[in-house]
């Protein structure tokens, strides 16, 4: 424990009772105090002089509450009135409808108001916002705001502006000096980054905006460090701390698969492999992901995986989240040639003893299976490759079990949802990351028509048109049902609207969360099979199976999804060889137009995760990980500080491959750095 973490009540001018208060804002200490940094500033070139503030200007400006009072009018309205004076000149400023906001003013208070000036009597300010920057009882003369920035932090009604700025302006000083002996960064890594002392001090007192994009840009870069450091020690743990399996390839089932496919891999495909090849025939052990857009040829670069540990007499398994995926795995895998043993949960007596013992007797070299796979009583002779198929849909435990074997297997996660690499490295960087970003050559593209609520007659006219030279479609709704507080069409609503009405004399089916797990795999096998032609479901398809007559998709409703989940939607249709259309019905509220057009204009996966990452804002990136724990980012924005990921991993990597429980003297402040930030994963990752 350091100074800066001392209870922040001891600090000048809190006490016990401002402590609580900030307590409750989560500032514990010294250090959650100066890290309590500005959400935003006020340039003194945007403060506007009073005698300047002309009628039908939107202005800033900055005064002396010179008097205040709450004004009755003749309809009953209240407004309260307060009289502010700078060096050039006066000015009433209005707040309509609020008297209260005179509770917290007081004659002499120093304050920053914005808003429009108006003609009501004379010149008036309405302020859309004010901040109180000085309180009168304070005793110091007001500062001059000419070449001044204002700082304004996040604030409470228990501790306004004013009040920071006096605790701030009483301890920061003191605050810096503590800090300037935690500046881990050497300046040879730090180059173009500020010190981190110097950022903080900026952040709270800047001398002009472009120094405050530098100093958030130093705290971003600590957070990601930070959160790749955490995540480097559990990337040690799995690829190096047991002793990983150096496949011997002979390439003899490698070529052989080769000269089966009716066509050439693509140069990602190539270059994935060659990523996995590396790993695998190293001494280290692989944990690696593989992340592709749809119908990318994931599955078929896994597959070369597994025979390349098959070539090296061991084992390969892949774990898919549904029975349904798994038996179509199989049976593609099947169609390659290749032996390959299920096991899936419903499996029982006679198939499912003879599969197990398939697998313990090492018989089975290629097998595919749900979670059964990690079910008591199921025991390989020798694992030496784990597969994981969408490995979002699966819990951390659970796709570690297989792995935690003696000899411990290479480990290969597979993630159908592409997200912008930097992202990706933030959220995965305990991973090593390959990326197939092109599609197979002669794959016809989905055409997307984005069409108004107007025009559905026609869309489904144009569906069955398909329909009847044999082909199938999904027809997709937000919610499962109707609901009094929203205008939403609903699944199961529209479901009997449209087998009477649009889709009369076909067969409709109904798919959604609610229904019991082994009638959902019923439906999905008999829209596979073709005996359904039209398939009425929520976002329950959005990870799903290959049906390759599936060729028309209608999105209703859909300025209420999401462009990566509309994008996983139409990755749906398309996968066979007749290309697709995905109808995207909207009547544009909520500006959402912009956004869905954009999503019409590709079927680039990673470049519509970026339009939505941009649009939408990173947000809580991380949520509650699947772990229990949360991982917060505070100052770092993937889009602005994207380029800073990669830095910040490969010298987290770099330490923990040199030291990975950072014991060495030299790696002191680290550890006790990374303690402060996550003490409570730590021990999740054997360094606490």
């Amino acid at each position: 424990m350091t100074l800066l973490d001392k209870p922040v009540q001891f600090l000048k001018g809190v006490g016990p009772r401002r402590a609580e208060a900030l307590a409750r804002m989560r500032i514990l200490c010294a250090r959650d105090l100066l890290y309590h940094v500005p959400r935003r500033y006020d340039d003194a070139s945007t403060i506007t002089p009073l005698e300047l503030a002309q009628v039908g200007m939107d202005v800033t400006a900055v005064g002396e509450v010179r008097s205040k009072g709450v004004v009755p009018t003749r309809s009953g309205l209240r407004i309260f009135q307060a009289v502010i004076q700078d060096d050039t000149g006066i000015i009433t400023c209005a707040w309509p409808g609020q008297p209260w906001v005179e509770r917290g003013m007081r004659v002499g208070d120093r304050i920053l108001v914005t808003g429009p000036v108006r003609f009501f009597h004379g010149r008036q300010i309405q302020p859309r916002e004010h901040t109180l920057l000085a309180r009168a009882s304070d005793g110091a003369s007001p500062p001059d705001s000419a070449g001044r920035i204002f700082a304004i932090y996040p604030a409470s009604d228990e501790l306004p502006q004013w009040i920071f700025r006096r605790v701030f302006s009483q301890n920061l000083d003191w605050l810096i000096r503590q800090v300037r002996a935690e500046e881990y960064l050497p300046a040879a890594v730090r180059r173009d980054l500020m010190e981190l002392p110097d950022a903080l001090e900026t952040l709270h007192r800047p001398r002009s905006l472009a120094e405050v994009d530098d100093a958030r840009r130093r705290l971003a870069y600590d957070e990601l460090f930070f959160l790749q450091l955490l995540q480097a020690r559990e990337r040690y743990r799995a690829t190096r701390e047991r002793p990983g399996i150096a496949f011997r390839r002979t390439n003899e089932l490698i070529r052989a698969l080769h000269g089966r496919l009716p066509f050439q891999l693509t140069g990602a495909q190539i270059a994935a492999l060659r990523d996995i090849y590396a790993d695998m025939t190293s001494a280290r052990r692989m944990s690696r992901m593989l992340q592709g857009d749809v119908g990318s040829g994931k599955t078929l670069v896994a597959l070369f995986a597994m025979l390349l540990a098959v070539e090296g007499g061991y084992q390969a398994a892949m774990m898919a989240p549904t029975e349904i995926l798994a038996e179509q795995h199989a049976q593609r895998i099947g169609e390659l040639g290749l032996d390959v043993a299920l096991l899936m949960g419903s499996m029982t007596g006679a198939r499912r003893k003879a599969a197990l013992a398939r697998i313990a007797d090492g018989d089975a070299t290629l097998v595919v299976g749900t979670h059964a796979l990690i079910q008591e009583g199921v025991d390989f002779r020798a694992l030496g490759l784990v597969v994981v198929d969408e490995q979002h849909r699966f819990g951390v435990r659970q796709r570690m079990v297989l792995a935690e074997r003696d000899p411990a297997p290479d480990v290969l996660v597979m993630s159908a949802t592409p997200i912008p690499r930097s992202l990706a490295m933030a959220l995965h960087g305990h991973l090593d990351i390959s990326v197939i970003d092109e599609l197979p050559p002669g794959r016809r593209p989905v055409t997307t028509r984005l069409v108004g609520p107007d025009e559905r007659g026609q869309v489904f006219r144009e569906v069955g048109e398909r329909l009847d030279r044999g082909q199938q479609a999904y027809v997709v709704y937000p919610v499962i049902e109707e609901s009094s507080k929203t205008d939403l069409r609903a699944a199961e609503t529209e479901f009997e609207r449209l087998r009477r009405e649009d889709f009369a004399g076909r067969e409709v089916a109904l798919l959604h969360g609610r229904l019991p797990g082994d009638e959902r795999d019923a439906i999905m096998r008999a829209f596979l099979a073709g005996r359904v032609h039209v398939l009425v479901a929520t976002t329950v398809i959005e990870v799903g199976i290959d049906v390759p007559n599936a060729t028309a998709m209608v999105i209703e409703n859909a300025e209420r999804f999401g462009l990566s989940q509309l994008h996983q939607l139409r990755g749906r249709i398309g996968r066979g060889d007749q290309g697709g259309v995905c109808f995207v019905i909207s009547d544009g509220r909520d500006g959402a137009n912009d956004r869905l057009q954009a999503f019409a204009r590709t079927t680039d996966g990673f470049q519509i995760a970026a339009e939505d990452l941009r649009i939408r804002g990173q947000g809580d990136l991380f949520g509650a990980e699947q772990h229990g724990h949360r991982t917060e980012l505070r100052f770092a924005d993937i889009l602005t500080h994207g380029d800073l990921i990669a830095p910040a991993r490969d010298r987290a990597r770099a330490l923990v491959d040199a030291d990975p429980l950072l014991t060495a003297d030299e790696n002191a402040l680290v550890r006790f750095l990374l303690e402060r930030r996550y003490g409570d994963r730590l021990e999740l990752f054997g360094l606490g």
